[in-house]
């Protein structure tokens, strides 16, 4: 086993490791593109009522297309219909972005719903405008309780990320995948591509925590010490 590994997988880690950066820049940019789209949909949802149905249908959409659907469909559909996306990469993020969203759109949905209202109402009675009670009041605790759930949805896009491969993008799987091809033994291969996955999520969840622990503590949500 030791034996295959240096012959299968330590010749091909440039390859690989050129596959993890693009795994790595697909995922952050689909997780900013659906933190963005997410929290967009939820404030029409819950705060523009004449358009609430439209962001609830996309909601919908987003939460119960599969993953494999949405890339096909971006990747074959959208640039006929739309002239983008020009890439398979581009495709991949939005695609991801697109899922995502929807149920990024539901926890701050139930982390705005949760809050008290007396705190909306505090701001109101001194003056504050409701924009500023958003920014202000509302974001924060949002943020900082949702946080585990926002970082699992992270963990969520890492791992849907690996049926990239499918319309070709040469992420890490792929390239597994074609090491894999080319010599037909998987085993190694593709036991060293799952560690890099776990250890991945395993950090990003681990970091997540930790950041969000300590700010919960600052601002006496939590009394984590």
């Amino acid at each position: 086993m030791i034996d295959n590994f240096n012959r299968f997988v330590v010749p091909n880690l440039g390859l690989l490791g050129e596959g993890l950066w693009i795994t790595i820049w697909i995922c952050a940019v689909a997780f900013a593109m659906a933190v963005v789209i997410g929290a967009f949909a939820c404030i029409v949802r819950v705060y523009v009522p004449f358009l609430r149905i439209v962001a609830v249908i996309y909601i919908e959409f987003a939460r119960a297309t599969p993953i494999l659907v949405q890339l096909l469909w971006v990747n074959y559909v959208w640039p006929e219909l739309f002239g983008f996306p020009k890439s398979v990469e581009w495709a991949g993020v939005i695609a991801l972005a697109i899922q995502s969203s929807g149920y990024l759109a539901e926890t701050f949905r139930s982390g705005i719903e949760g809050l008290s209202r007396g705190q909306v109402e505090a701001g109101l009675a001194v003056g504050m405008p409701r924009t500023t009670i958003f920014r202000r009041i509302i974001v924060p605790q949002v943020l900082l309780v949702m946080a585990p759930s926002i970082v699992n949805q992270l963990a969520v896009i890492v791992k849907a990320s690996t049926l990239v491969s499918v319309i070709a993008i040469p992420d890490l799987m792929y390239d597994a995948l074609k090491i894999v091809n080319q010599w037909f033994e998987p085993i190694e291969v593709l036991t060293f591509v799952a560690a890099i996955y776990v250890t991945t999520i395993y950090t990003l969840s681990a970091s997540a925590k930790f950041i969000a622990d300590r700010f919960r503590v600052k601002y006496g949500l939590s009394t984590y010490a």
